[in-house]
């Protein structure tokens, strides 16, 4: 036990040390223009956050559109459908976004002054975007099709029928796996320091190797990756709660 304490007294000191120099301040937030090790760890979270949030926003669109796309009568919508999912569900999604950084950009100079972190948003959307579609397509063909035809009867355009009486019940159905999905983008943001955004993993990398203390930095990381995963579950679970269809299972 007297050995652990020596180890998290020197991580203590680490996190409250300069960025740019030796100093170990008495506190961990220094002040302006110097930053920390901890003011740098709090930042790259932030990254990785605003990266996760607007990729899962984009995932949200657009999978919304496939899945539903998936489920229409018309085949060419269907079998667009059908492509967008099998292209960008199988292809690894470190490669999607070296693609998006590294290789459109040549063939659309346009694209060369799009910032990276827009960039890394789009990729991991999309490739989001193709398991949500599965899902929301999994969701509208668990229902009973009679409530298709009932809305239809009703004098109810196609339209209509998906958004208010297929999509409100389909997308409860499948609440709990876009939860997961939802921390999945969380931890899949850690791609995006393949092309240098700051986001935790490219923190933990640096920061371990300017202090040679990498089970420390990556620790934190670790704390912080559960931390967003945890707090997105429990959040769910309360949507998920109060938004359970009335006689479904508990």
């Amino acid at each position: 036990m007297s050995d652990w304490i020596p180890a998290l007294k020197a991580s203590a000191e680490v996190m409250c040390k300069s960025t740019t120099d030796e100093t170990v301040y008495s506190t961990c937030f220094a002040g302006k223009g110097d930053l920390t090790y901890l003011q740098w760890l709090l930042h790259a979270w932030g990254w990785t956050l605003l990266v996760a949030l607007i990729a899962l926003v984009i995932a949200l669109v657009i999978g919304l559109g496939i899945g539903v796309m998936r489920t229409l009568p018309n085949k060419a919508a269907a079998l667009f459908g059908e492509a967008w999912t099998e292209l960008f569900r199988n292809v690894p999604i470190l490669v999607q976004l070296l693609i998006w950084h590294d290789v459109i950009p040549q063939m659309i100079p346009a694209l060369k002054s799009v910032p990276d972190l827009v960039l890394a948003c789009v990729g991991l959307g999309l490739f989001t975007s193709a398991r949500i579609g599965q899902q929301v397509k999994a969701g509208i063909n668990t229902l009973p099709r009679g409530q298709r035809y009932a809305g239809l009867a009703m004098g109810l355009t196609l339209a209509q029928t998906y958004r208010f009486v297929l999509l409100p019940v389909a997308l409860r159905v499948v609440l709990p796996t876009l939860t997961s999905e939802s921390m999945n983008i969380i931890k899949n943001s850690s791609v995006a320091y393949a092309i240098n955004i700051t986001e935790m993993i490219f923190f933990a990398t640096q920061a371990g190797e300017e202090t040679s203390m990498h089970i420390t930095m990556y620790l934190a990381v670790t704390v912080l990756y559960f931390i967003s995963a945890f707090t997105i579950n429990r959040l769910a679970a309360g949507v998920e709660k109060r938004s359970r269809l009335p006689g479904s299972a508990h």
